[in-house]
């Protein structure tokens, strides 16, 4: 690494160690929810309102919490937020009752997604033309790193549940700590744009259409399968082993998939993942339950769900000109992501109550329609296409513009 390199990256260490503190309580008392609620026989109904109540939150960060950093400041808001992240986290153990515990997910969830805006508005502040992809690159590692750790965390010390809260809860402080000591020049937040989704689909339908699947899946994924886990397995051991194996599976998959999308196309490859996630939710459905096979199907299936959005992405760079605006897009497409992290919780809490599989039955249904719809969108030529960029699973408002592909418009 040369001095340009290091000089590029360690100024902004604060704002990684503070990414992976987060990243790690946000895992683990995301999986952690779930594993309680169902524990103290919570209906999967009553789980998927309450784990939506969540990603609620997010939706309303990313139109509402722009103000509030713009008018105070991006530390006095870390502060804030993560302040409210841990009030949402300790008054999960002082009473339980599902009404309750809706409304802080929802806070959390707000709290969350409007820390990741605060760092992420920072890298981009920090970020050259010629360093913006190394640093997105170190955030996605970063990210499923830290929160595969949250994961294996869930098999650390006692069982009860105000110990995992008090544990995120002091993982949340030790980012407020670098942050609050950073002398990092705070950016200027851009005004709140508006979505338009109908405008999206009908400039990037596929890309649309993947972003919400994408983020179907990957809700479902952090909020409904530690559930199913329970269910089938009833130990929190193999929840955490299972959810840490397939975030290594969907880190790993950024690459190669990247690659064989720059070579074939988006189209293709979209289609090909999804008939892959296909191939795994039916294995799911049908294969004896052993825990070894489990977890190898836990891989594939992270292998699969989590190339989704940036293959959304790199499709709508893909098909836009210079006419258009990209970020825009971007943020749309981030948005429907959300939408579909939303509703799958609520979907699968529903669905499971009829049909035990059900989770794994939406995956099948949802990706079938992808992989048909993918070979029926319109091939974009070889000298059109942009470069494959790796992203994190989970995203803020203000990721669209780490984007290196942005500084080519």
């Amino acid at each position: 690494m040369t001095s340009k390199d290091r000089f590029s990256i360690i100024p902004i260490s604060s704002l990684f160690f503070a990414i992976a503190f987060l990243a790690v309580g946000y895992g683990m008392i995301l999986t952690f929810i779930g594993v309680y609620l169902k524990e103290s026989d919570s209906s999967n109904i009553a789980i998927g309102v309450i784990n939506a109540a969540f990603f609620l939150g997010a939706i309303g960060a990313s139109i509402f919490s722009q103000k509030i950093i713009a008018t105070v400041g991006h530390i006095r808001s870390f502060a804030t937020f993560a302040s409210v992240m841990i009030i949402g986290f300790l008054g999960h153990s002082l009473y339980f009752n599902e009404i309750f515990w809706a409304v802080l997910r929802l806070l959390s969830g707000f709290a969350y997604y409007g820390l990741l805006i605060i760092l992420e508005s920072w890298l981009n502040e920090k970020s050259t033309e010629s360093h913006r992809g190394k640093i997105l690159a170190v955030y996605t590692i970063i990210f499923y790193l830290a929160t595969a750790i949250g994961q294996l965390i869930l098999n650390i010390g006692e069982k009860e549940s105000h110990i995992f809260f008090i544990m995120g809860s002091i993982l949340v402080l030790f980012s407020i700590v670098f942050i609050s000591m950073t002398k990092i020049k705070e950016p200027i937040l851009q005004p709140f744009e508006r979505y338009s989704l109908p405008k999206i689909f009908n400039i990037a339908p596929l890309a649309l259409a993947s972003s919400f699947i994408g983020g179907f899946f990957v809700g479902g994924f952090f909020t409904m399968i530690p559930v199913y886990i329970v269910e089938n397995f009833n130990s929190i051991e193999i929840v955490s082993i299972f959810m840490t194996v397939a975030l290594i599976g969907g880190l790993i998959s950024q690459w190669p998939i990247g690659m064989l999308s720059d070579r074939l196309g988006r189209r293709k490859v979209i289609a090909y993942s999804s008939f892959f996630i296909a191939f795994v939710s039916v294995c799911f459905i049908l294969a004896p339950y052993h825990e070894s096979l489990f977890y190898l199907f836990g891989a594939l299936l992270g292998f699969g769900i989590f190339c989704l959005y940036p293959l959304a992405v790199a499709r709508a760079n893909d098909i836009v000109d210079e006419n258009k605006n990209i970020l825009e897009i971007s943020r749309t497409l981030l948005f429907a992501y959300g939408l579909g992290s939303f509703a799958s919780p609520l979907i699968i809490g529903l669905g499971s109550y009829f049909f035990d599989h059900f989770i794994f039955l939406s995956f099948l249904i949802l990706s079938l329609f992808l992989g048909f719809y993918s070979l029926s969108s319109e091939r974009v030529a070889d000298e059109d296409m942009s470069v494959f960029v790796n992203m994190p699973s989970v995203a803020g408002a203000e990721f669209p513009h780490l984007d290196p592909r942005q500084d080519n418009l």
